[in-house]
């Protein structure tokens, strides 16, 4: 069982930055293929960035490209979402989940975290 934490949501200005944090509380997140995905109200979940075991592989949504970078640092057990330009339409509850291998889309995670808050004003 892996248990994920988000942290690093909140409230910025449509331009802005944020960076999310997703803490694992296994010591081998290494092993697992990660991804970031969000959920806007009333809309369904949909998939935002993934990054392979490594580190390599790093795919995002065409809505996020040039804009967001996924990286992880395995050796914290940590995975990082860096969002610039952030849009009002960014804004949603962003969740990490992890599996046993990203290799692109489709990307269905085991694991998932509570999701953190992410609201950019206008």
């Amino acid at each position: 069982q892996v248990q994920l934490v988000e942290s690093g949501g909140g409230l910025v200005q449509a331009g802005g930055s944020l960076r999310l944090s997703c803490s694992a509380s296994t010591r081998t997140l290494g092993i697992y293929g990660m991804a970031w995905f969000r959920q806007a109200p009333g809309k369904e979940r949909e998939f935002v960035a993934g990054i392979s075991r490594t580190g390599g592989s790093p795919t995002y949504a065409d809505f996020v490209k040039g804009r967001f970078v996924i990286s992880r640092d395995n050796a914290k057990n940590l995975v990082y979402l860096q969002m610039n330009s952030l849009k009002p339409e960014d804004t949603a509850v962003y969740y990490c989940g992890a599996g046993e291998r990203f290799g692109g889309v489709p990307f269905r995670p085991s694991y998932w975290g509570q999701g953190t808050q992410v609201t950019v004003s206008s």
